[in-house]
């Protein structure tokens, strides 16, 4: 069993703003814990939803929407249970990175984890064996970080296995949160990330991007605002959703989706974010001013798709993400 203990209890009635103690020993604190935020909302039975933000800690909007939801939410205003987690890998989220800079760990990437690994291992092994099986939906709000820049997207993720009502329950919830752009995910192979986990434990799983480039977005804080909102609504713990909603594009991305850098220099895209392309065309250049009479490489796009994440900082390393597509989803 993990190490983790929490000071809230998930069982009780009304509202309580605790921690998750994560231990910590180091040279200066021996027996040091990483006090990791939780809130539990809980009024009587009813639908069970966990929040999380701050999975990388460069993403923000996440961030802002669940702090002041756990400032202004209270146990009379809904019905059910909520886990709200602000800021799920705190030491990334306090050092402004993507991942830990206690033990490199990207906890997005750490899943299932492991009650005697390093801090991040740990929360990982909590979440996906403590908190998840005590709730109904998963949702983990996402913004591209310090190196991305993203068109705003929601996301479901479900395994290959999962079930036609599973499925329908994902795609009817997740298109219900008013972002114009909705991802489908059907994991295969895969094991690492937060939505893995809830696969394994038969939750639904929401997601998204909502930002990028390590900034706050208002147009990002708003889009999460709703799609909480929404998210609250479509499980009937609070609200009401709006008639006559609209219809999102529904996207997938392939395996050609994604492309790279090939070697050092600095990027210079030749698209902006939703355009459409074809296999071949021109994704950008990278240049060599240290070796300013050398000719830019070209580099193409894989696939056909709309440009639906970009790289923000100009200089590259060989391997860097510098775009990936999305295509329209068949189900």
């Amino acid at each position: 069993m993990t190490q983790i203990t929490p000071t809230v209890d998930f069982d009780q009635d009304g509202k309580q703003v605790g921690w998750l103690k994560v231990p910590h020993s180091v040279t200066r604190s021996a027996y040091g814990v990483l006090p990791v935020p939780i809130a539990v909302i809980r009024n009587g039975d009813g639908p069970k939803l966990m929040l999380s933000a701050g999975n990388h800690g460069d993403e923000y909007e996440g961030q802002v929407v669940l702090t002041r939801m756990i400032q202004n939410l209270e146990a009379r205003d809904i019905t059910g249970t909520l886990l709200i987690l602000p800021a799920l890998n705190l030491p990334a989220a306090l050092g402004t990175t993507r991942v830990s800079p206690l033990d490199a760990g990207n906890l997005n990437r750490a899943f299932p984890g492991d009650p005697n690994g390093g801090p991040t291992w740990k929360i990982a092994d909590y979440v996906e064996n403590s908190l998840m099986p005590r709730v109904d939906v998963v949702a983990d709000f996402h913004g591209g970080g310090a190196s991305l820049d993203y068109r705003p997207h929601a996301s479901t993720h479900y395994g290959p296995d999962a079930s036609d009502d599973h499925k329908k329950k994902s795609l009817d919830l997740v298109t219900k949160l008013g972002v114009p752009h909705v991802m489908i995910f059907e994991r295969q192979n895969k094991t690492e990330g937060l939505p893995d986990g809830a696969i394994r434990q038969g939750v639904i799983s929401i997601g998204g991007e909502y930002g990028g480039m390590g900034s706050v977005s208002r147009a990002g804080v708003q889009l999460v605002q709703t799609a909480v909102d929404r998210l609250l609504a479509g499980l009937g713990i609070k609200g009401e959703l709006p008639e006559n909603l609209p219809e999102p594009q529904i996207l997938r991305i392939g395996g050609d989706a994604h492309v790279y850098a090939p070697e050092p220099g600095v990027f210079e895209p030749a698209t902006e974010l939703g355009d459409s392309v074809r296999a071949g065309d021109l994704c950008g250049h990278v240049w060599f001013p240290e070796n300013p009479s050398r000719e830019p490489v070209s580099v193409p796009f894989n696939g056909d798709g709309d440009v639906v994440c970009k790289r923000h900082p100009g200089r590259v390393e060989a391997g860097d993400c510098v775009a990936h597509l999305a295509s329209p989803w068949q189900a």
